[in-house]
């Protein structure tokens, strides 16, 4: 299978382009992002990308924007790939990977919501007892699924650098008091339903993060990409137990292995063995097949 590190579109003008995609500028309206197969680690996009990575984050996320619209309206547009990209050639070498959106005014933070105790939250737990300065209750283990989900926000950090932790108030400061608790109530329950959906499938979505914009009349929107294996932790309901980190449907198959080597998570990142590389692809299928079947 082949891999897509780049989208080389050349009909339209690049905007951006991030750790995993590339965004274009589709008109004044609409922007095209292509979900590329790069893959990136400790705040590092790798050299290697991963064969259909981009292609299953798109179905992903699809899969959750239908999903939950219930909930919350997404930057989905009704503007076909066609219409956005005439170019036939083009079109084709980037058609599982792209998606039509909504220009909207992207809020500066990042909604991340724990259901587990796992990472960050879990080194910050043993020093203070606490996460993102929420108290939790004594004796946790790691991986234990917390008493309610809590809502931990971040910044926005570009490509190379690290997202802050910051207090709900921070968040407030920044963005306004009725938005703070709109974004906050709106990320808890997206991932309490989608939490209960995959459980059913035999996943565990132990965190997750949201981001989100504004359209033209104020109204927000989901964006960018929804419960993926790239922006979630999914543990297999069968090997899962607490008091270990559980394995993943994700990156953590190439974060186990860049940890066990000697690189100093300084860029550039080094080229993945295949048997990585494929094991991580087959990962990021196995959630899509888990979740849409």
């Amino acid at each position: 299978m082949n891999a897509m590190l780049n989208a080389n579109i050349k009909s339209l003008k690049l905007l951006h382009s991030g750790k995993v995609r590339d965004m274009y500028e589709v008109d004044d309206k609409h922007i095209l992002i292509v979900t590329t197969d790069r893959l990136s680690a400790f705040d590092v996009v790798l050299p290697t990308p991963i064969p259909g990575k981009g292609s299953v984050l798109n179905a992903v996320s699809d899969f959750w924007f239908d999903k939950l619209s219930h909930i919350v309206a997404s930057h989905v547009s009704d503007m076909t790939l066609e219409e956005a990209l005439p170019d036939a050639l083009e079109r084709e070498s980037v058609a599982s990977h792209a998606i039509v959106v909504k220009r909207l005014k992207p809020l500066p933070i990042e909604a991340i919501v724990r259901g587990y105790l796992i990472g960050s939250g879990w080194k910050e737990y043993q020093k203070s007892g606490s996460v993102c300065g929420i108290d939790l209750p004594e004796g946790l283990e790691l991986a234990e699924q917390l008493p309610e989900a809590i809502f931990t926000p971040s910044t926005k950090a570009d490509v190379g650098a690290h997202d802050e932790n910051i207090s709900f108030e921070q968040m407030r400061d920044m963005i306004g008091d009725d938005l703070a608790t709109q974004v906050r109530d709106v990320s808890l329950e997206l991932y309490k339903q989608a939490s209960e959906f995959a459980l059913q499938k035999g996943i565990i979505i132990a965190d997750t993060k949201f981001e989100f914009g504004l359209d033209d009349d104020g109204a927000l929107c989901l964006i960018d990409e929804v419960l993926t294996p790239d922006s979630s932790r999914f543990w297999d309901v069968e090997t899962y137990q607490k008091g270990m980190s559980p394995p993943s449907f994700d990156k953590q198959i190439v974060r186990d292995w860049l940890e066990a080597s000697d690189w100093d998570k300084q860029a550039p990142g080094p080229e993945l063995p295949d048997a990585i590389k494929n094991k991580t692809s087959e990962k990021y299928h196995e959630a899509l097949s888990r979740l849409t079947d």
